[in-house]
Parts: structure tokens; C-alpha cells; sequence
């Protein structure tokens, strides 16, 4: 990855940055298989949608937004969008792992 002080056109910072994009795809996508693992260790859906650890999490990504100077809301509208879509993938896999007559 070149750094963006050495991008000599517009060109090379949009390829630096489908790159980055690249890889967060990447990286939701192996989060995306261990959220689908977890559904294993879920004893009811209350506890798929474990809204303690929904909020803590929301938290956590706030601080670190935060802290390396990012928007916190808008990276909390961000997770809330993309956990709550992995809870309802878990909550299928769940009702199939555990309910599977249902």
C-alpha cells in the first residue's frame, strides 16, 4: 500500500482506496462466517440477539472511532446496520441448528 503522500494523481489515491475497500470486504466476510459459528453456542434467540453485548459493542466502536478521530455516530449507524443484519442471519442459522421442525 503506498502511503497517500506519495500518490502522484487522483488515479492512484482511487486505486489505494479500492484497495482498502477491498480488504474491509474482506475482513466482514470473516466476521460475517464467525457470526454464523456463534449461532453453535446460542442456547435461544435472546441470546442471539444479546442486546447487553449489542450495546457494549456499539460502545467499544464508539471509543475507537473516537479515538483515532473518525465520526463515532456515523460509525455507530454503520455497525448498527451491519450487526443487525448478522443477527438476523444468526437467528435463521439458529432456528435451524435448534428448531429445526419449526
Amino acid at each position: 500500500m503506498k502511503p497517500p503522500v506519495e500518490c502522484a494523481s487522483l488515479s492512484e489515491v482511487r486505486d489505494e482506496i479500492d484497495g482498502i475497500d477491498q480488504q474491509i470486504i474482506s475482513l466482514i466476510t470473516q466476521g460475517a462466517v464467525y457470526v454464523r459459528a456463534a449461532a453453535r453456542f446460542k442456547t435461544d434467540e435472546e441470546a442471539v440477539a444479546a442486546p447487553k453485548r449489542y450495546a457494549a459493542m456499539l460502545r467499544a466502536r464508539r471509543e475507537w472511532a473516537e479515538r483515532d478521530g473518525l465520526d463515532a455516530d456515523l460509525i455507530e449507524r454503520i455497525y448498527r446496520e451491519l450487526v443487525d443484519y448478522f443477527i438476523a442471519r444468526e437467528t435463521q442459522d439458529w432456528r435451524r441448528l435448534w428448531e429445526p421442525n419449526a
